[in-house]
């Protein structure tokens, strides 16, 4: 490697992030909803060495608007549920890292914490998360116990209004994840003895209630589920704004933002440094890695990509727009630009396909040994754990440590 290594991962969507890509000419809509057409991508992402792979998720059925539901019918509609997707991928992959999408609005903080701590286990430690707030109002009809903000077509104009609009979901977001990184610290990694002719299964000294009380809600603990692998699974978070920014500094290991150019990429990770600041969190102790997201449409042959798209554009009867950049050109094309924004202090990228599977194929097999080839990418897994693959430390139990302080 000529400089630390790129990281680079993938953001699964459906049939990929254009609209119309279900109709593309190699799309596979009959088997979106098949267990085996995730494993074909997820497969093919780890073919090509990704650090990780996300899966999108939602409380309610797609929409073109970001705040509202809609009726159309000339668009995918319906998901998997993403981490019962992610746990069904773990035992048909070795190496690449999975994330899956969960709600934190109307989803319990205990629920979530167990489930992403089975998908480590699953996985053997290579199990991430992205908590998600719910932006549609509409989404808590669902569930009958509580409204939150309608925003306006005004609103999703600006990011930061929405920010702004949807603070109180943010706070009430950092403490769920504080309570699931409790609840992952509950058991100490030798927490269980197992020692059958003692009949000693697990030491209770070593296993913690968490008592956490917040304003929103209190949690007990412990976990049911012994330390994760990683001991922390990887936390991470999209950010479009300095509201989620300071989301991203308080909670998370991972935050994706949404730079335009160069200069965009910079004054972002600027930013995010300033958030950072004002939340106290030291970044060399517990490093906060900065990916930047792309929408891309890559093909072989100059200008075929931008063939594609707008041949897409005009099924749908509009042309893409993304609060990504939207990128449309050759797999060298696409490594010279992400080997320029990382000059601004990017740590990696988080891809999102244009269409599947074509542009991850292309990605896999186009863009990876290019990226190989100038020395910026790996040219195999050293790391076992997703962690590992990101150069992240496994953290100690708190509770381990405020033992051995008592003591």
């Amino acid at each position: 490697m000529t400089a630390s290594p790129l990281h680079l991962a993938v953001a699964l969507d459906g049939a990929g992030w254009h609209p119309a890509a279900w109709r593309a000419e190699d799309a596979r809509p009959g088997a979106l909803f098949t267990a085996q057409y995730w494993a074909d991508l997820v497969t093919e992402a780890e073919h090509g060495m990704l650090d990780f792979v996300t899966f999108e998720d939602a409380l309610g059925i797609q929409s073109a608007a970001f705040h509202r539901p809609d009726d159309r019918t000339d668009q995918v509609r319906g998901s998997l549920d993403a981490v019962l997707l992610a746990a069904r991928m773990a035992p048909l992959t070795t190496h690449i890292g999975l994330v899956p999408t969960a709600n934190v609005t109307h989803t319990e903080p205990f629920h979530v914490a167990t489930g992403i701590a089975t998908l480590d286990h699953a996985s053997k430690g290579r199990a991430g998360w992205r908590p998600q707030i719910a932006a549609r109002a509409a989404d808590a009809t669902h569930f009958g116990r509580r409204t939150t903000p309608q925003l306006t077509d005004d609103d999703v104009r600006d990011p930061e209004r929405i920010g702004r609009r949807l603070r109180p979901l943010f706070d009430e977001a950092t403490d769920v994840v504080e309570v699931a990184r409790r609840l992952w610290d509950s058991w100490e990694d030798d927490a269980e003895i197992r020692d059958a002719a003692t009949g000693r299964f697990i030491d209770r000294g070593k296993v913690h209630h968490i008592d956490f009380a917040g304003a929103h809600f209190g949690v007990r603990g412990p976990s049911i589920i012994p330390r994760p692998p990683q001991g922390q699974p990887l936390v991470t978070s999209l950010a479009h704004a300095m509201v989620p920014y300071e989301f991203a500094t308080r909670s998370c290991d991972v935050v994706y933002v949404t730079p335009h150019d160069r200069a965009g990429a910079a004054a972002i990770v600027a930013q995010v440094d300033e958030a950072a600041g004002r939340s106290g969190r030291d970044m060399r102790a517990w490093p906060l890695l900065r990916f930047a997201e792309l929408l891309v449409f890559l093909d072989a042959e100059p200008r075929a990509a931008t063939h594609r798209k707008t041949h897409l554009d005009s099924l749908d009867g509009a042309e893409l727009t993304s609060d990504a950049e939207v990128f449309t050109g050759t797999p060298g094309e696409l490594a010279d630009l992400l080997l320029d924004w990382r000059e601004a202090g990017l740590d990696g990228f988080r891809i999102r396909p244009g269409t599947l599977p074509h542009d991850l194929v292309q990605i896999t097999r186009g863009l990876v040994p290019e990226l190989q080839r100038r020395g910026a990418f790996r040219t195999a897994y050293d790391a076992t754990t997703l962690r590992g693959h990101l150069c992240l430390a496994r953290p100690n139990s708190r509770y381990s440590q405020e033992r051995q302080t008592r003591k």
